[in-house]
């Protein structure tokens, strides 16, 4: 299996996730909180896209979705078009309002984005240099698993909120 295989069989199973975390819900469902200072799904899904956005671009050398293709402004947040969601206030959670239907358009668009790349990913790349603000610096191999871990343990926490938020509800 190539790095590539590996990476698009990782991220593909969590936009499966995120398909079915988003399924049928509700605009008021997304941003229902399971607990007082809670994330919510629209959060959580944003997150999560915002920190593979980020993190690819970088890694790539390429622009990110979310400004690339406009989705800051048609989110209309009130955030910097920069902010990955890392180290939000509840406040800032709550924030985040959106549709399941634009989180998830820009969640596929940055998934398409990212599967480009990663089909360009050989065993030797894996090892070069991303980040030298680290010690050990961080490698792309590194990176990438780190994105991966993200995204997984987020598009998860989501679905675990819509179980305890009643599954189906809309």
């Amino acid at each position: 299996m190539t790095p590539a295989a590996l990476l698009t069989d990782a991220l593909s199973r969590v936009l499966e996730t995120v398909e079915a975390v988003l399924d049928g819900l509700g605009d008021d469902v997304l941003v229902e909180r399971p607990g007082p200072d809670a994330n919510t799904i629209a959060w959580l899904v944003w997150h999560l896209t915002r920190v593979q956005d980020d993190h690819i671009a970088d890694v790539a050398g390429t622009g990110q979705v979310w400004t690339d293709d406009r989705y800051a402004e048609r989110f209309d947040l009130p955030f910097d078009p920069h902010d990955i969601g890392y180290g939000h206030t509840t406040e800032q959670v709550g924030q985040v309002r959106a549709a399941a239907g634009p989180l998830l358009d820009y969640y596929r668009a940055t998934h398409a984005r990212t599967l480009a790349f990663v089909d360009t990913v050989t065993p030797d790349d894996l090892d070069r240099v991303v980040d030298t603000r680290w010690d050990p610096p961080v490698t792309l191999g590194v990176r990438l698993v780190s994105v991966v871990n993200d995204c997984t343990q987020h598009a998860g926490q989501a679905a675990y909120v819509r179980g305890l938020l009643g599954g189906d509800r809309t």
